[in-house]
This record gives structure tokens, sequence and C-alpha cells, in this order.
């Protein structure tokens, strides 16, 4: 399988989810700088059609990232989230609203480590913690990014994001996946 197969693969199998396509076709209505939906409810998607389960199930919520530079404030980001959740409240979902450009103001604080300022939203897509989960589609054209490429999230090869080497990290949320999809398998850090 190329990987011009699996990135349509994988779009046809998230929009299998009514929340993602909603998702998708409303979120220009933001008018949010570089918008995209990413991680698991995308590429959890791939796993539970390679499961052969529903496209929707066991995702716990739907991320939305967006990059606006020009206001770095929690109040300023705290608007977004609440016309996210006023547009998306019928979708019976949890949508989950970030501005990349201030990641770097609370990661710390919540992870324990340091956060690089980000350039972009495709700069915070390459830095999730398990490479293959890298994955964003902008909802201003469906373009994919996927900065690792598709084949490891196709094998099910969960390996530490070089970009972001955060060892307990990964092997916490690695082992999360395992336990929903047993089929995955963890490449050690030190591998």
């Amino acid at each position: 399988m190329t990987e011009e197969d699996r990135a349509a693969l994988l779009r046809q199998w998230a929009l299998e989810n009514r929340a993602n396509a909603e998702i998708l076709r409303r979120l220009p209505a933001l008018g949010l700088p570089e918008a995209y939906l990413v991680a698991g409810c995308l590429y959890q998607a791939v796993w539970n059609r390679l499961a052969g389960r529903a496209a929707e199930a066991d995702i716990k919520d739907y991320d939305v990232f967006y990059f606006d530079g020009a206001d770095l404030s929690w109040e300023a980001e705290d608007r977004v989230i609440r016309q996210a959740r006023d547009l998306f409240a019928d979708l019976g979902v949890e949508v989950e609203v970030k501005n990349q450009a201030r990641v770097h103001l609370w990661y710390g604080q919540r992870f324990g480590a340091g956060y690089p300022a980000l350039t972009s939203v495709e700069d915070g897509i390459g830095r999730y913690l398990v490479a293959c989960t890298c994955v964003g589609i902008r909802a201003a054209d469906g373009a994919l990014h996927a900065p690792y490429g598709l084949a490891e999230l196709w094998d099910g090869i969960l390996r530490m994001n070089a970009a972001n080497p955060r060892p307990a990290l990964f092997q916490a949320k690695a082992e999360s996946y395992r336990a929903r999809w047993p089929w995955l398998t963890i490449v050690s850090p030190s591998t």
C-alpha cells in the first residue's frame, strides 16, 4: 500500500465518523487561523477500522488546533473555546480547542517539563509523544498533515517521537492505546 493510499483511507475512514465530518465542515465558521482537526479522532478511526470496530469507538475527545500568535492570553483562547462549544454542542462529543501559539505557556506546569514556543499548527502536530499519531486534517482544504508518514500508524507501531522525547509520558500514552487496541506494538524508547 502506498502512502497516498493510506492518506486516502485515513480521510475516508475518519469521515465515516459523523462527528469528524461535521467538525471539519463547521470549523471554518469560527474563522480560526490554521484550523486543523487533529490526533485521536483521526488515527483512532484507522485503528478502529483495522480492528473491525466503528470509526467513533473509544474516542474520548475531538481536538482542534489553531495558531493565533497575535493574542496569547487565556481569555482569547477561552473565547474561542466557548464559541466552539456552541458551534458543536449538538454533536454530543467533547471538542477540545487549543491555540498552539500558547502551548509553551502552560505545558511545563501541566506535564512537568518545558516546551518550545511553536511556530505553526503543523509544528504542534509534529510534537505528539507517539510518532505515528502525528496527524491532522486542515479544515480550509482537507489537506492531510502527517510529518512522519502513515506506515507505522497502519502497522500499529508506537514509537516515541524524537521531537518530544519524554519516555515516561510516552510509555503511559502507549500503554493506554494498547489497552484499547491490544494488537499495537510498543517500541521501547531505548530501542
